[in-house]
């Protein structure tokens, strides 16, 4: 009887182990496709080109303010002479996904160290949890991604960010993104910001990043996609995969600026120079969706961060294969031509 009980016991386990099996994987399932930069890029959204305040390739895409003078000078203690040039470059691509350790951008691949970290989730309301609205945790995946000096559009332009494909930042490691106590470290002032009124102001930021440029003065609003703070993927009302995702990278694009891992680009102080932005700029930076469904015109192509993600990306998420997101990151970038 002990060994005929223990053979259907085993038997219970292999069956029940079979049966969740596809379950699991079905759950943990990683999308994506490589980046084909020719068909995925959206090229006008490297305009306006601009020389000073004069813009020499215009576009209908909206643009910050670039320096009045064309005639520009840099170095020590013999300044040089040079052109004050603006444009947009895309330079950085990331994955953003509820599923750990899943490279969207890397053909889907699940890379996993082999031990249990950073699960995320994307759930409903529940009365038990006293939840009565979506919820989400998302990871981010960050790439150094240069794209302009890869395939040498222009050679010998040393504005140009050179430097070679690589995975600068994962957020399973990071144990600041996975808890909003510990986040509070890098952003002490975001309780100054819990108000209403404060969060009210979002709304007029929803409102500027769709129609043109996001505003910078109300840094802790990401417009219509919700609160900046937390500085982390812990979304606590999630509309969509494409609301939450974009969410998430504006609040990943704002701490890396303030851990001093990225750096301001854009305006004067840009043109001889990166300089320290720990307040994130969030002008600094167009979106653009490279998975599952490539945006690759239209207005709504690369937008502000914080615009509407309804008029360009409806339908662009789907169940299954279209529930992790990858996203091309443009910044601009003003720079004197020596």
């Amino acid at each position: 009887m002990t060994s005929l009980r223990l053979f259907l016991l085993g038997l219970v386990a292999v069956l029940s182990t079979a049966l969740m099996t596809p379950a699991a994987q079905a759950q943990s399932t990683c999308s994506g496709k490589f980046v084909n930069p020719i068909t995925d890029v959206c090229w006008s959204c490297l305009f306006p080109l601009s020389v000073g305040a004069l813009k020499i390739w215009p576009s209908t895409r909206p643009d910050t303010a670039n320096p009045s003078s064309p005639i520009c000078a840099c170095g020590n203690p013999v300044p040089r002479i040079g052109i004050a040039a603006g444009f947009w470059e895309p330079v950085r691509l990331a994955d953003v996904s509820t599923k750990p350790w899943c490279f969207v951008n890397l053909g889907g691949m699940k890379i996993a160290p082999g031990f249990d970290i950073g699960q995320g989730h994307l759930e409903g309301p529940s009365a038990i949890g006293g939840k009565a609205q979506n919820s989400s945790k998302w990871h981010v995946h960050w790439y150094v991604y240069p794209l302009l000096y890869w395939m040498e559009i222009l050679t010998d332009f040393l504005c140009f960010e050179q430097a070679s494909f690589d995975i600068a930042y994962m957020t399973e490691v990071d144990p600041l993104w996975q808890d909003d106590t510990l986040t509070a470290l890098i952003n002490p002032e975001a309780v100054l910001f819990s108000s209403p009124i404060a969060q009210a102001a979002c709304a007029g930021d929803c409102v500027a990043s769709t129609a043109g440029l996001s505003l910078d003065p109300v840094f802790w609003c990401a417009g219509c996609q919700g609160p900046m703070y937390p500085v982390n993927g812990n979304v606590a009302a999630s509309i969509g995969h494409v609301q939450a995702s974009r969410l998430a990278l504006a609040r990943f694009a704002f701490k890396i600026h303030r851990e001093g891992l990225a750096w301001g680009t854009m305006g004067s102080k840009g043109l001889c120079n990166k300089y320290l932005m720990p307040v994130l700029r969030k002008q600094q930076y167009r979106v653009q969706m490279v998975n599952p469904i490539p945006t690759v015109a239209g207005p709504g192509a690369c937008s502000a961060l914080g615009a509407s993600t309804m008029p360009p990306t409806s339908g662009r998420a789907f169940p299954v294969k279209g529930e992790d997101m990858g996203y091309l990151v443009w910044r601009k970038r003003n720079c004197c031509v020596l």
